[in-house]
């Protein structure tokens, strides 16, 4: 088992930025690939960013690659997620996964890969 609790989001105008985390407990978290996807309103979940266990390799969705940056810390058990120019259009509650053992690239982006989910968190951008 692995539980997942996201932090870090909130309330800031376009342009700004924002660091969330992601605190993983259980024996996995170090061997999973992890990612963050987001849902915004009236919009179904979506890819955002994923990263390997060894944390040398990162993905993103073609549409935020250049703004946001994933990240992980194994020795401490979370996932980060730098978000950069954000603009109303990144609003959405942001959540973390972790990927089925064994999911490669290919996998990354749909939501069926993930084993375990976080709670949330939410973002809201103002214009």
């Amino acid at each position: 088992q692995v539980q997942l609790v996201e932090s870090g989001g909130g309330l800031l105008q376009a342009g700004g930025s924002l660091r969330l985390s992601c605190a993983a407990s259980g024996r996995t978290f170090s061997t999973n690939a992890m990612g963050w996807f987001r849902q915004g309103p009236g919009k179904e979940r979506e890819f955002v960013a994923a990263i390997r266990w060894t944390g040398s390799y990162t993905f993103y969705s073609n549409s935020l690659k250049g703004r946001f940056t994933i990240s992980r810390d194994n020795a401490k058990n979370t996932l980060y997620l730098q978000m950069n120019k954000l603009r109303p259009e990144d609003t959405a509650v942001y959540y973390c996964a972790a990927y089925r053992s064994g999911t490669t690239s290919d996998g990354y982006r749909q939501r069926s890969s993930a084993a375990y989910w976080g709670q949330g968190t939410q973002v809201t951008v103002s214009s």
